[in-house]
């Protein structure tokens, strides 16, 4: 049985890192949670750690890097649950899948391929537009500013999704469908990251610090909450969740870069 404030909860990236600590705190709030993930075995793992949740769980195996693989994914979760009510675009490559220590030695321009870069466009992009199509409400999850100026083609790839968000939010305001920034705040240990990196992963952030606000932003209390970027990493668990949500964000896009254009005025155009 779900409560009557259950949600059905579309979630790429779920089996593993981030995205498995998003997928049990989204459980643990009582949503339903259609967790689309590439790796099998990761989700067969994922199914039997939440066996007596199968009512609310539904693995979905699709590969987001092309648009088939999207819609399929959607149509999967809409005959299992019915309407799709939010989607958390967690899905991602991590620049370990350049070579290992990416991360800490981003590569050059004589590295970046049309190939990499065609993959990182196709998960980090051209996937959330289209599932985002298929079903509105939605949460993105992006990098840190830092991230975005450091390296490529990880940050140009998310700093799109960020300048799709920040837009998104302005077209849907007023409609009820709320679109947010979630970030965790830094680098975080996951699978992503290699082990070749050279960075220190007891230094690194925990996956699990993005369960309490995803499972906030998901729910009916955050109705009124949109444009919005949360670092994760800042949320404070001893606070009511909205106000834990205020003190932890910020408005999507940094709109106070706006200030140097300079744009039409008046009746001009």
């Amino acid at each position: 049985m779900t409560s009557a404030q259950s949600r059905v909860v579309f979630l790429t990236g779920a089996a593993g890192g981030i995205g498995l600590a998003m997928t049990e705190a989204l459980l643990a709030a009582d949503h339903r949670v259609a967790a689309v993930d590439r790796d099998a075995k990761a989700l067969d793992r994922l199914s039997a750690r939440h066996a007596k949740s199968k009512d609310r769980l539904h693995p979905i195996l699709a590969d987001l890097a092309n648009a088939a693989g999207c819609e399929q994914a959607v149509a999967a979760a809409r005959t299992r649950f019915g309407a799709i009510e939010a989607v958390v675009n967690n899905a991602g490559i991590g620049m370990s899948s350049v070579r290992p220590d990416a991360e800490a030695r981003a590569p050059g321009i004589e590295e970046l391929t049309p190939e990499i870069w065609d993959g990182f466009m196709a998960i980090f992009v051209r996937a959330p537009l289209i599932l985002v199509r298929a079903a509105l409400p939605d949460i993105n999850n992006t990098p840190s500013y830092v991230t975005m100026l450091r390296v490529l083609p990880y940050g140009a790839a998310k700093a799109a999704l960020e300048s799709m968000s920040a837009v998104w939010a302005k077209e849907l305001d007023g409609s009820g469908i709320t679109v947010n920034v979630l970030v965790p705040g830094g680098p975080t240990d996951t699978p992503l990251i290699a082990d070749g990196s050279g960075w220190p992963r007891n230094k690194m952030l925990r996956p699990e610090i993005m369960g309490p606000p995803t499972a906030w932003l998901v729910s009916h209390e955050a109705k009124n909450f949109s444009g919005r970027r949360i670092t994760a990493a800042r949320w404070d668990k001893n606070l009511p969740a909205a106000e834990a949500a205020a003190r932890a964000s910020r408005a999507i896009g940094w709109p106070e870069l706006s200030a140097d254009s300079v744009w039409l005025t008046g009746g001009e155009g």
